[in-house]
């Protein structure tokens, strides 16, 4: 395992809910990890977020990890949810709020 993958894993393993975006949650870069933030800050929901912009090895290595091709990628209890599209789908459809539930994970906000 690379060390960008051992990277990867801990920080997927060691967070209840990690989002590997452009940017930082406070200054999204794109409007998709921006997107995804502001659903998750406004679910409440306690999270990391992870630059993929500070390496082009972590940039291409959380697309080979996840076999998914876009950023941002978010992940709850080691668990690849999914990226803009699905996560906001999710929670237009109320099954975001319900799969945080789920996996135990609080979300204390407008939801």
């Amino acid at each position: 395992m690379t060390a960008i993958n051992e990277f990867i894993a801990s920080e997927v393993k060691n967070n209840d809910v990690v989002l590997f975006m452009k940017g930082t949650p406070g200054f999204p870069q794109c409007g998709f990890s921006g997107q995804v933030v502001q659903i998750l800050d406004y679910l409440g929901v306690d999270y990391k977020g992870v630059n993929v912009l500070t390496s082009d090895d972590l940039r291409q290595g959380i697309k080979d990890y996840s076999s998914w091709p876009t950023i941002p990628q978010l992940y709850v209890k080691g668990e690849f949810v999914g990226g803009c599209d699905i996560i906001r789908e999710m929670f237009q459809a109320g099954e975001l709020q319900d799969f945080f539930g789920e996996k135990g994970v609080s979300a204390r906000g407008a939801a």
